[in-house]
């Protein structure tokens, strides 16, 4: 008789390892399912689309590079992998400044959201279809982001806290996005955590010193992970044309701008997370965005110009305006209510002047196949 599956690592479906992640809910913690239940501009949320558009997605013209990208994932390198061992520190939560505490507690509840909204996706699109080729793919997509999401769980509750992931399920607001924008959306949601992980991952093998918690020596296999995600999304967005060309690379620019600005401003939130890692948040964003740009060439007509000297300076305003609404957000009263309009106005300003910087423009290769090579 096989033995019943103890973990979510182990798991080889996404209804295994949510199974999993159900039976343990009970350990979980409700500040931080409350935290994971926000929407704001800057935390992730939970989408829903046209389930039917895209069952229809016939994949033959990229058949030969969709077929290598599914034996890969069915191969499942990764099984057993996101779970604690013998390489998993003792972590002294007690002992870790307050700042630091509550700034890696949000990274880890934020990210637990971002891979848990992933999944809940995936599955529902595996759910709703009957186009083999497309609900194989998120069956698969949505068993790696349900390991992820409980492996990061596994961490919370070490510091006595865990997102409930079912309540999350049933209870938090979704957000309809046409294919084409979740397309978009998530094919960069993936491929920027990527390069967020690898970059985090390679910075910590050179400076082991500034490793403070055992998560981060997880983080090659997690985004490789990452990669073979918006690898798929590269394809589905190839088998029509019509994606990435025309009137579409308006709304690319506007994805690729909306995401590197909410990542540069969420990561300026979390000084003290970025000064344990030994990371300057503007580095950090320059290397990530430089990233990003050079692998979203294999399906994007166009790249961000990150050097133009609007770039950073407007990021910073954006920045700037973000931090004084949360200040302006705390407080009552019409001052504050007029300080809050004000920097809402300033960031919109801020975001249109980075949408405005004209992009750079290149040919898309034939094949959009890539492997991760940082």
């Amino acid at each position: 008789m096989n033995k019943p599956i103890k973990h979510s690592a182990d798991a080889t479906t996404v209804e295994e390892g949510l199974a999993i992640q159900e039976a343990n809910a009970r350990f979980d913690s409700k500040a931080a399912t409350e935290l994971a239940m926000q929407n704001t501009l800057l935390t992730p949320r939970f989408y829903t689309t046209d389930f039917d558009e895209l069952d229809a997605i016939d994949v033959s013209s990229v058949r030969e590079d969709w077929d290598r990208l599914i034996d890969q994932m069915e191969a499942d390198p990764n099984k057993g992998h996101f779970k604690k061992n013998e390489d998993w520190d003792h972590v002294d939560w007690e002992g870790m400044e307050p700042k630091l505490k509550k700034e890696f507690i949000d990274f880890l509840v934020s990210s637990c959201t971002a891979e848990f909204s992933g999944c809940v996706l995936y599955k529902e699109m595996k759910r709703r279809g009957n186009n083999k080729d497309i609900t194989q793919l998120f069956q698969l997509m949505a068993r790696d982001e349900a390991r992820h999401a409980g492996f990061i769980n596994d961490a919370l509750r070490e510091a006595g806290v865990a997102v409930n992931l079912g309540f999350l399920t049933q209870q938090k607001k979704y957000t309809y996005f046409r294919p084409k924008f979740i397309y978009y959306a998530t094919y960069l949601s993936e491929k920027i955590g990527y390069a967020r992980y690898i970059t985090i991952f390679r910075h910590l093998e050179k400076h082991p010193e500034h490793r403070f918690h055992p998560i981060f020596k997880w983080f090659q296999e997690w985004c490789n992970d990452e990669f073979s995600h918006g690898e798929a999304f590269a394809l589905l967005m190839k088998t029509d044309p019509k994606l990435t060309s025309g009137g579409n690379v308006l709304w690319i620019k506007f994805f690729l701008t909306a995401v590197y600005a909410t990542m540069y401003v969420r990561d300026h939130q979390r000084p003290a997370f970025h000064n344990a890692l030994g990371v300057d948040p503007d580095w950090y964003a320059h290397e990530v965005f430089t990233k990003t740009s050079d692998i979203s060439r294999q399906i994007f007509p166009i790249t961000l110009d990150i050097e133009h000297p609007r770039w950073s300076a407007g990021l910073r305003r954006l920045q700037k305006a973000n931090a004084d609404l949360a200040a302006a957000r705390a407080q009552t009263g019409i001052a504050a209510r007029v300080r809050s309009m004000a920097a809402q106005m300033r960031a919109a300003a801020a975001f249109v002047g980075l949408y405005t910087i004209p992009a750079r423009k290149h040919a898309v290769p034939a094949s959009t196949r890539m492997e991760p090579v940082y």
